[in-house]
């Protein structure tokens, strides 16, 4: 485990390597809320699965990713993330295209689950360089919290007036932004590859002492809770909706995503004060009380569309305050020569992004009543966890 000292500055100060791997993001985000917001009501549209079948794809993007983190960390650290990347962002551009284009069902489902294989290429290794050009405090990963906050206002904005354009103008926009992204790590590759440490050991010894280490799998935990409840946004939720709201579904959700993204970077300020003040367990029984009410919101939300709104702001703060702590967690426990392997194992995470379409989706069918109980409860699951990553040697001020 590292040891990383508190330190305190701007959040506005980069280096030029962080100013390359934050403008990744962002592009990795825009293009991200772009499309895959939209893809269960996509789904829907263009195929006849059921609510938990539409879950099961959607979810099943993460679900790859979370499995195949478990290699793509390992070749990070072996043959370098800055190549690994380009791959996973090339095959990015070449989905994306071809969705554009498909129109046959079951085409539409492989590429979409082929979307997960991309993604496990490239998240592992920009997590790995983010930690890297980090000075120890974590303060890359907020930051890279407000480039997705920042994406999410473009990215659905961009996809809602292009969803009902045709699918050829909705889907190349993320392939535009993935070229972008590509371009970006093919022109400053060489100087971001000299922040890594090329292991010249077997992938087998970090491999093993990550598996060991019960704060890596607290924190897997932890981020496996809270992505299950985030993926309700981008899949049970407009579901819901769209049985009251219908057609203009769309464009409601586009609107509430923006809202949402704006909230997150006005609150972010709040949240970092707050965290460096306040102790682990209220900040987290904050956040997860705030997506408790965000449900009961929604669920009301057929009656009244403003508790929609209220919804959000409620979800925001749930989300800026517990989504950044198991990266920051995971930043703090790796030495730079297993930071991929840390972060690769980490990505186990986005099981919940699977488990979390496939049983709300399931919930859905069942009633909205079983679903919003549910989901308003099983958030404090990550609270023994979260508490758990609260030692001595790892910072609490800026996590």
């Amino acid at each position: 485990m590292t040891e990383t000292p508190v330190q305190r500055r701007s959040l506005w100060r980069f280096s030029r390597d962080e100013r390359t791997l934050v403008l990744g993001s962002l592009l990795n985000s825009m293009a991200f809320f772009a499309a895959l917001p939209f893809a269960a009501l996509y789904l829907a549209d263009r195929t006849e699965l059921s609510a938990a079948g539409i879950g099961a794809v959607v979810g099943g993007i993460p679900m790859i990713a979370a499995f195949g983190g478990l290699l793509s960390g390992m070749v990070a650290d072996r043959f370098g993330a800055v190549r690994l990347m380009r791959l996973g962002l090339l095959l990015n551009v070449v989905v994306y295209g071809a969705l554009a284009f498909v129109a046959a069902p079951a085409a539409i489902v492989v590429l979409f689950l082929s979307l997960g294989l991309a993604r496990t290429m490239v998240e592992p290794s920009m997590k790995k360089l983010l930690s890297l050009a980090d000075t120890g405090d974590g303060r890359i990963f907020r930051i890279r919290y407000i480039t997705l906050c920042m994406g999410a206002v473009v990215g659905p904005a961009v996809g809602g007036v292009l969803y009902h354009a045709s699918p050829e103008a909705f889907f190349l926009a993320p392939a535009g932004f993935f070229a972008l992204y590509l371009a970006v790590v093919l022109v400053r590759g060489g100087e971001l590859s000299r922040l890594e440490t090329v292991s010249t050991t077997t992938a087998s010894v970090p491999w093993t002492s990550a598996l060991r280490d019960p704060l890596l799998m607290a924190a897997i935990g932890a981020g496996t809770v809270v992505f299950l409840v985030m993926a309700q946004m981008d899949t049970s939720i407009p579901l819901y909706m769209k049985g009251t709201y219908g057609d203009s579904t769309e464009y409601l959700f586009a609107s509430l995503l923006v809202v949402n993204a704006a909230l997150a970077l006005l609150v972010q300020p709040s949240v970092i004060w707050l965290s460096e003040r306040l102790a682990r367990g209220p900040l987290v029984l904050l956040g997860c009380v705030s997506f408790s009410v965000a449900f009961v919101c929604v669920w009301l939300g057929t009656t009244d569309v403003v508790l929609l709104y209220v919804a959000i702001v409620f979800w925001t703060l749930g989300e800026a305050i517990l989504l950044p702590l198991p990266d920051i967690a995971v930043h703090s426990l790796a030495t730079d020569d297993r930071k991929g392997a840390y972060f690769g194992l980490s990505e186990l995470r986005y099981l919940g992004f699977f488990i979390g379409p496939v049983m709300g989706g399931a919930l859905l069918d069942l009633s909205a009543a079983a679903y919003f109980v549910t989901m308003a409860a099983v958030v404090f699951l990550c609270v023994p966890l979260l508490l758990r990553l609260t030692k001595p040697d790892l910072p609490v001020g800026n996590n």
